[in-house]
């Protein structure tokens, strides 16, 4: 089966200016799917763009299938960063006669872009299409860390299985799903009154990182170690606040600043481990003068820029470019081993793995930040480590 069954062509006339793209301009340093599909086996190319059509799951939000293009009218009239771009534009992947086909569609092509190293951006659509970009990772055969930006936990209370995968119950699906490849879910976001109790304790009893809103407030910059340690990343539009991001029938008027979402963003592309990113849930129908599609396009901008300015500091490769810093806990004789980057000042945090497992490596690494360190000097246990440690059990 070629990609190319699933997809169909960029419409020129809906995204391109009268006048043409300006040579400088995304729209001309980007191969789109008008014609002729790329050869991706043979082409050299960083990253993939493609929408998906399908709003069919998305709860209260009914016209998110036409996002993609409105998207891509704003981002490729926008001028490429000091750099040289290697994308393709692969179209739009059409609704399937079910919503499973689609899913299908987008299982099928993240997965095989992944395999070539080609990381998919995907342009919704309902957020119900994150389970597709997670399910794509079961034939990687890795574990993958999951980081939604979100206002909301989509996790229906029931957790059960007959729960249909929707915008608003998809989670469900990902953590019951069978072989569980699924290591970590972290949660960028949420606002307590959109989150009930129950579902905060059920995060917290599977050690999931789930942050409030208010912990970002005034240090954007502490979303960057959780970002950091994504396989994949889903950004829910409605997480952004409705002055700045209109666009979405659920939009609140408290969320992320729209230079918060940009600032994310490049973070997310400078991850070293990140391979595939989605956005979901932008409606053009509820935008006024194309703004939210501004934002979005800009959000992707920053993704670009920040994956053409990834540092490939992965700890300890090689150890001279990494300094070791020990931490002795109060009234415990175990020690915390942390390592920080010379090129970038990064930190992360070791974890031994539990005696009994079936491990080659002595211990798990995880992005932490400078105040864990602190945390430790002082002689008190990051809740970092205590989460990831009982991962590993």
């Amino acid at each position: 089966m070629s990609l190319i069954d699933f997809f169909s062509p960029v419409d020129l006339h809906k995204i391109m200016p009268q006048a043409g793209f300006f040579s400088s301009q995304m729209g001309s340093r980007t191969y789109m799917f008008v014609d002729t599909f790329p050869d991706l086996d043979h082409a050299m190319v960083d990253i993939a763009i493609f929408g998906v059509a399908d709003d069919r799951n998305t709860i209260g939000n009914s016209g998110c299938a036409l996002a993609p293009d409105h998207i891509r009218e704003r981002f490729y009239s926008l001028y490429e960063g000091p750099y040289l771009s290697r994308i393709v534009d692969l179209g739009n992947i059409r609704a399937g006669n079910t919503v499973a086909d689609t899913y299908f569609a987008v299982k099928t092509v993240v997965a095989e872009l992944v395999k070539m190293d080609i990381l998919p951006i995907i342009l919704g659509g309902g957020q119900d299409i994150t389970y597709a970009q997670y399910a794509a990772y079961e034939s990687l055969e890795t574990k993958a860390d999951l980081v939604v930006i979100d206002s909301h936990f989509d996790l229906d209370d029931t957790t059960e299985t007959s729960v249909e995968t929707t915008s608003a119950s998809y989670l469900n699906k990902i953590f019951l799903h069978e072989p569980n490849f699924l290591f970590n879910y972290s949660n960028i976001g949420y606002q307590t009154y959109f989150v009930s109790q129950d579902s905060l304790r059920f995060m917290e009893k599977l050690y999931f990182d789930v942050h409030r809103l208010g912990d970002f407030t005034g240090k954007i910059s502490a979303t960057e170690p959780v970002i950091r340690n994504a396989s994949l990343v889903s950004f829910d539009i409605s997480a952004i606040r409705s002055a700045d991001a209109c666009g979405n029938a659920n939009a609140t008027p408290n969320g992320f600043y729209g230079e918060d979402a940009c600032q994310i963003c490049r973070y997310a592309g400078m991850s070293d481990k990140l391979t595939s990113i989605g956005f979901y849930e932008f409606n053009p129908a509820f935008d006024q003068n194309g703004q939210t599609a501004i934002l979005l396009s800009q959000m992707l901008w920053y993704f670009i820029d920040g994956f053409y300015n990834r540092k490939k500091d992965t700890p300890l490769t090689p150890k001279s470019q990494y300094m070791i810093y020990r931490a002795a806990l109060k009234e415990d004789s175990h020690e915390l081993v942390f390592v920080k980057s010379k090129k970038t000042d990064r930190w992360w945090l070791q974890v031994p793995y539990p005696a009994g497992t079936s491990q080659n490596e002595r211990f798990h690494i995880v992005p932490c930040t400078y105040e864990d360190y602190q945390t430790a000097v002082s002689g008190e246990m990051p809740d970092l480590w205590w989460r990831t440690y009982q991962k590993l059990v």
